[in-house]
């Protein structure tokens, strides 16, 4: 959407708002850092770069009211359970609003007056039109521009690929327990030290929440990063599961073999995260949506 509003193609934006968990592939600053330079700035639209901390230190910190990740849990009577998903709330939705109040000039905790309010752009294809909801306070109006324009993500990276920009890199969070196994792989065949870096988070975030377990509440089981629930470094992240191979074959069919492997879904976007199951999202007053 930043390229085809830069390109006269759809309307000039004010500015696109990156939301930073501080745990990103180093690949995807990299290509933030070309996008501002070669597409946002020569169309005078600003970048901003918003954050609530780094996730990875947070998790670790027994000192830090952390949000939690969706972690996989092994139950101590051999069932299976699954952590709560807070973090996408607090580490991308918080600190997006808070920018977007700056913006309006009603930081809060003001309140924003009622009419006052950012068109915000979702960048949701046809192929998840699902996903397109309205936003969750007044002052912000979604739009989705790619379903409008019946723009798919194989024509999202038709596009993209036109540019110069067809190795995008997908933007969430490098210990997503989200993941699938392509992309567990994509870490550990390309990018050696990162590959350690998760599975030492893995290893560390067994017992649960450091904070948790520094206050006494341990976790009544053992959490890990891989569904099968057992320590990433031995999970069988080399089988190819059946949703992998059921859209890469869907996909075979619009894609040639480059693309396909730029399309696998597997990234995190702020207003349409991966997971299986919603999260609550508290606006700024401590509402639920």
């Amino acid at each position: 959407m930043l390229c085809l509003s830069a390109k006269g193609i759809l309307p000039r934006v004010d500015a696109a708002i990156f939301a930073d968990t501080g745990w990103q592939p180093k690949k995807v600053y990299e290509h933030l850092d070309r996008l501002e330079r070669e597409v946002a700035a020569p169309a005078g639209i600003q970048i901003l770069r918003v954050t609530s901390g780094n996730i990875r230190e947070d998790a670790l910190d027994p000192n830090h009211r952390f949000a939690s990740m969706p972690l996989y849990i092994l139950n101590q009577d051999g069932g299976n359970g699954m952590s709560r998903r807070q973090c996408t709330g607090e580490y991308k939705i918080k600190p997006i609003k808070k920018k977007v109040r700056e913006i309006l000039g009603h930081p809060y905790p003001s309140r924003v007056p009622k009419g006052v309010f950012v068109e915000q752009w979702v960048g949701i294809s046809t192929d998840e039109f699902h996903r397109a909801k309205d936003a969750d306070v007044q002052y912000m109006r979604n739009r989705h521009p790619l379903i409008e324009m019946d723009w798919s993500r194989a024509d999202c990276i038709r596009y993209l690929t036109s540019l110069g920009l067809a190795d995008t890199p997908k933007s969430s969070c490098l210990g997503c327990p989200f993941h699938g196994n392509a992309q567990w792989r994509g870490i550990r065949d390309s990018s050696p030290a990162d590959w350690a870096d998760v599975v030492e988070f893995d290893a560390a975030i067994r017992e649960g929440n450091a904070r948790a377990n520094a206050a006494g509440n341990r976790l009544l089981g053992q959490a890990y990063l891989h569904r099968s629930r057992v320590p990433l470094s031995e999970a069988p992240i080399d089988h190819v599961t059946a949703a992998e191979w059921a859209a890469l074959q869907q996909e075979s069919g619009a894609l040639d073999a480059a693309e396909m492997e730029v399309g696998v879904v597997d990234g995190c976007s702020p207003w349409a995260c991966r997971g299986e199951q919603p999260e609550p999202v508290r606006d700024d007053f401590g509402l639920t949506a």
